[in-house]
């Protein structure tokens, strides 16, 4: 993240209308059930609250974190509508330090970083989490350049399952998989898609 892709964000998410739509993502919709019932839960680069807003519902204590104050503003917007409460924290990662044993889960749902920065909130992450905490992650790789139905058009932002399994030495991995599936989530992510998805535990 840098100053000038944070100013991209905050601009793309001025517009009134979600680029990413309202509903919460596929796959964060269908293993939230593997969260801690009732945790707390941080989104980074959470964007309009579309995902926060749901986990809201399902009874978790949501924080929302994005360096965009529009697209935090929004998810104050979101959840009002759905009568529900997420806190937010405008940070850049490059920033915002991870304190021990802080959420029962974590999640990072199309949050690319460059490499360098992925591996250190990586490290965060993996330290942040309580004993049994759960990170939840679907982000896309580098054949989605191929598509072209969403995410970053640097291979340098896109993710591979391997070099995930080396950033998060320590947990222990429920899921970890490259797979093809159709996305459709608002403008932004539109039709068939290549992505990994993971799901890791923290030891008690």
């Amino acid at each position: 993240m840098t100053k000038q892709t944070d100013n991209f964000w905050h601009q793309r998410f001025l517009q009134d209308s979600y680029f990413y739509g309202t509903q919460p993502n596929d796959f964060l919709k269908a293993q939230a059930h593997v969260l801690p019932k009732g945790g707390r839960v941080l989104s980074i680069g959470e964007g309009e609250g579309r995902n926060a807003v749901f986990l809201a519902e399902q009874g978790f204590e949501v924080t929302a974190l994005d360096a965009a104050q529009s697209g935090l503003d929004k998810v104050q917007r979101l959840a009002t509508e759905r009568g529900v409460t997420v806190n937010t924290l405008c940070v850049d990662l490059n920033d915002y330090v991870f304190e021990p044993q802080q959420w029962d889960a974590i999640i990072s749902i199309f949050c690319h970083l460059p490499p360098a920065l992925r591996t250190r909130v990586h490290q965060g992450v993996a330290q942040a989490l309580k004993a049994n905490g759960v990170y939840l992650l679907e982000a896309y790789v580098p054949k989605q350049l191929q598509y072209g139905t969403g995410g970053p058009k640097s291979l340098d932002l896109l993710y591979q399952a391997s070099s995930l399994k080396q950033d998060l030495q320590g947990l222990d991995f429920l899921l970890l998989e490259e797979v093809e599936r159709e996305i459709y989530e608002g403008d932004g992510h539109h039709g068939l898609s290549a992505v990994v998805q993971l799901i890791a535990k923290k030891n008690a």
